[in-house]
């Protein structure tokens, strides 16, 4: 068993180290309270996620790309009527 010095320096220590950890599980209560308190806020609003933005997003850029390229078989076809036609 320690004796002087040696054991208030242990004592001291393991305070420390308890206060540490003490320290890093309300950091993470924190945290966690804030995340979940900031999610509901932005539930609330109707915020748009990112991936669903992004699925959305490709969608899109594939109905304008089949949208071109109809309009422009579209166009070809009329060509084709009109010089027939002549």
């Amino acid at each position: 068993m320690s004796t002087g010095p040696n054991r208030i320096m242990d004592e001291f220590a393991k305070l420390m180290t308890d206060a540490a950890g003490a320290a890093q599980g309300v950091r993470r209560e924190i945290e966690t309270a804030f995340n979940a308190h900031a999610e509901r806020w932005l539930n609330s609003m109707d915020i748009v996620k990112r991936e669903e933005f992004e699925v959305v997003r490709e969608m899109a850029i594939k109905a304008r790309d089949e949208n071109d390229a109809l309009l422009a078989r579209i166009e070809a076809l009329e060509a084709k009527l009109a010089s027939k036609g002549k």
